[in-house]
């Protein structure tokens, strides 16, 4: 992998630093607040801050898909760094010290104080159903001033999280990172992050794909909602026309690394019960990129992203209980 200089992290990931407020509670408290149960629904500042006081104790842990990549990194010995944007609040604090305590570098864009730090608001209830209200906050209002270009400059690999690219101002600063990184002699990757996403950004994500990415991480559904077929084999085809390399994962059945010149299937790693799904592509992601910083085969990359994801659908909650170096061998 071609980089100028010696580089002082391995990956520096970029998406929606959200922090997730986990509280159990009664079918009542449901209904009292007018929630859909089981489901998730983006929420406006007011109704996030009823909420947040309403459900009194409550866990709160630093949460996002790419910032879960990044702890992922971290977990397999990895060096990660990660770009996103809080405010000075509670919430915002709590944001910051969970990634430094599991070891990734944190590098908050400027803080907005008018606007609160983002949440996913959990409501966890007797029979184990997740009802989620995500107020994306000051989290969606990064911007290219909001990003630390030097810490950019010094990873091997950018990863940007397609659930950001919302607004005009974060496609902007996708753009200056990725040409950023490129000016660096660096990789950029990009996660397609939801087929709904796929849906809203279709033109600019291939635009962005054709013109600045070396590694695009994604699952089937999504790929074929990007290339809108659905044929998996003709969005497999698309995608080695457009990309160097692809990391796509089908389920069960596993993963395949795609390049210009070979496709590789790369198995699912057994699991003795699936408990929770939620951040399997994001664990994936880290155990490919960490061993794609590492030099290994790209077959071993996608064994790596596969072990990751097994570890993390085992149990409930988006990032590792072990430390992933253990599992790696």
């Amino acid at each position: 992998m071609p980089h100028a200089g010696e580089a002082r992290y391995d990956v520096v990931g970029i998406g929606n630093a959200l922090v997730d407020v986990i509280a159990h509670a009664d079918d009542h408290f449901i209904e009292q607040h007018g929630l859909v149960k089981g489901s998730m629904t983006l929420v406006e500042t007011d109704r996030a801050v009823d909420l947040y006081r309403a459900l009194g104790s409550a866990v709160e842990m630093s949460g996002g898909s790419a910032a879960n990549t990044m702890c992922g990194v971290a977990s397999f010995g990895g060096r990660a760094a990660y770009l996103g944007k809080v405010s000075d609040d509670e919430l915002g604090d709590v944001f910051g010290h969970d990634l430094l305590a599991v070891g990734v570098t944190f590098r908050p864009g400027r803080p907005a104080t008018e606007v609160p730090t983002g949440r996913c608001i959990i409501v966890v209830t007797p029979d184990a159903q997740r009802t989620m209200n995500t107020y994306l906050g000051v989290s969606s209002l990064l911007c290219p001033p909001d990003l630390d270009e030097d810490t950019i400059a010094g990873g091997r690999v950018l990863y940007m999280e397609g659930y950001l690219y919302d607004r005009d101002d974060a496609k902007a600063a996708f753009r200056r990172a990725a040409e950023v990184a490129h000016e660096a002699g660096r990789q950029v990757s990009l996660t397609l992050s939801d087929s709904f996403c796929v849906d809203r950004h279709r033109d600019d994500f291939l635009g962005l794909i054709a013109d600045e990415v070396d590694l695009l991480f994604g699952n089937d559904d999504e790929l074929c909602s990007l290339y809108r077929t659905d044929s998996f084999d003709e969005a497999i085809a698309a995608v080695r026309r457009d990309c160097p390399m692809a990391a796509i994962t089908v389920g069960a059945d596993g993963s395949y690394v795609v390049t210009s010149d070979d496709v590789v299937h790369v198995r699912a790693e057994p699991v003795a019960r699936v408990i929770d799904t939620t951040g399997a592509g994001d664990l994936y992601a880290a155990g490919f990129l960490y061993g794609l910083t590492h030099d290994r085969p790209l077959p071993e990359c996608g064994r790596l992203g596969s072990v990751a994801a097994s570890e993390v659908i085992s149990h409930v909650g988006p990032r590792p209980l072990v430390e992933l170096r253990t599992l790696a061998s």
